[in-house]
């Protein structure tokens, strides 16, 4: 029978401290905003003050969907996940 063996990987020309194709995700990419609700809030009012745009409701919405069921109905003491404005 033959002996079949795999060849062993040459590393001979790999230098200490050269990069990796592996890329670090910027921390602000990362980070998870929280925000409480108080009384009188809503999510448009939410979107407004923290990305300046009522209309960008949906994102608030959207990432807190495992909470809120029906986004007129959300709750003071609450707090909801707020996605990062560039993602």
């Amino acid at each position: 029978m033959a002996d079949i063996r795999k060849p062993m990987p040459d590393f001979s020309d790999v230098q200490s401290g050269s990069s990796s194709t592996a890329r670090e995700t910027p921390k602000s990419a990362v980070q998870e905003q929280t925000y409480t609700v108080k009384k009188g809030d809503s999510l448009s009012k939410i979107a407004k003050s923290l990305y300046g745009d009522a209309s960008r409701w949906r994102r608030i919405f959207e990432a807190n969907r495992d909470i809120i069921k029906d986004p007129d109905l959300i709750y003071p003491d609450q707090v909801l996940k707020i996605p990062n404005e560039n993602a």
